[in-house]
């Protein structure tokens, strides 16, 4: 994680991210991959790192952000088929938070390979779908850090993973899930509808060139 003082300022980054994310996630699928491609990079490289080697952690987190996100450039399908992974992923948790324990990680890898082919399948909806939960989650801990919420900074800080599991939110912040259901659903629905263009909504529409006039 980085130091304290550059929390404030990923969080915005972060913010914005997971607006272009949740909204046009489909429209702009490269810059997001870009974006999320050097968050995640940073985050793996920075934590390497102690939290008193403030130049250093900048450094690796800065170069491990530009690797990331020129792997999950160079790799648009494999960025497609993570997303997917992801979503099943995020799928078999939703089932195992009615049931007490973790997954087994067999579990997991099952439905991640079956995301992963789904969105090769399906690969606009599942980038829609993928994109909006995405960045509404991004969004929201980004936002609420940068509105002085101590709760994401704290549980950096502090290296506690709550921010990375949506449907297990730290004390306190048990609206947060709700709050990240709704805003998914919500940017999913602009995606289809607008942002997403023609190809990206369920249903086209069904506007017809008016004929010429005949001279």
């Amino acid at each position: 994680m980085l130091p304290a003082a550059y929390q404030v300022p990923a969080a915005a980054v972060l913010m914005a991210g997971g607006f272009l994310a949740c909204f046009l996630g489909y429209r702009l699928f490269k810059v997001v991959l870009a974006v999320f491609g050097f968050i995640i990079g940073a985050l793996a490289a920075s934590s390497v790192f102690g939290a008193t080697d403030t130049a250093p952690m900048v450094i690796a987190a800065v170069v491990g952000g530009i690797v990331g996100s020129a792997l999950l450039l160079a790799a648009y399908f494999v960025g497609v088929a993570l997303v997917g992974a992801g979503i099943g992923a995020l799928v078999v948790n939703v089932i195992w938070t009615q049931i007490e324990g973790d997954p087994h990680p067999a579990i997991v890898i099952l439905f991640s390979v079956a995301g992963a082919l789904l969105a090769t399948w399906l690969q606009r909806y599942v980038i829609i779908l993928g994109t909006a939960f995405g960045g509404a989650w991004t969004l929201l801990v980004g936002g609420l850090a940068v509105m002085g919420d101590s709760g994401p900074l704290k549980a950096a800080a502090a290296g506690d993973v709550w921010v990375a599991y949506p449907l297990n939110p730290a004390p306190g912040l048990s609206w947060l899930p709700w709050a990240w259901l709704a805003l998914g659903a919500f940017g999913t629905l602009v995606q289809m509808r607008w942002t997403g263009g023609e190809r990206g909504r369920v249903v086209k529409s069904n506007k017809k060139k008016a004929p010429k006039a005949e001279e």
